[in-house]
């Protein structure tokens, strides 16, 4: 019963994935896209969470630990380049 729990939370994980696959290509807006590409890098920590229960194994906790710091640092990118049209601020101080 609790390993039919997980695979039906695997499968709406993966419907949710290719839904804001969708979103990412199609979004009429960058905001939109940058959205889309943070609820997939949740919805992959979700997945290797569920894999991680399924195989009984603590493995995949750095895994996810790291897929989460890049997907906040991805975003936080994405804002401040949507925000002002470059990532990185340079002062010249001639």
């Amino acid at each position: 019963m609790f390993h039919t729990i997980l695979f039906i939370a695997l499968f709406l994980l993966s419907i949710s994935i290719f839904i804001c696959l969708y979103r990412l290509v199609k979004g009429p807006t960058r905001p939109d896209r940058v959205l889309a590409l943070d609820a997939i890098g949740f919805n992959i920590i979700g997945v290797v969470t569920v894999l991680s229960i399924l195989l009984h194994t603590l493995a995949f906790l750095e895994v996810i630990l790291l897929i989460g710091i890049l997907a906040f640092l991805g975003t936080i990118a994405l804002s401040k380049f949507i925000e002002k049209g470059t990532v990185i601020d340079y002062e010249r101080s001639d």
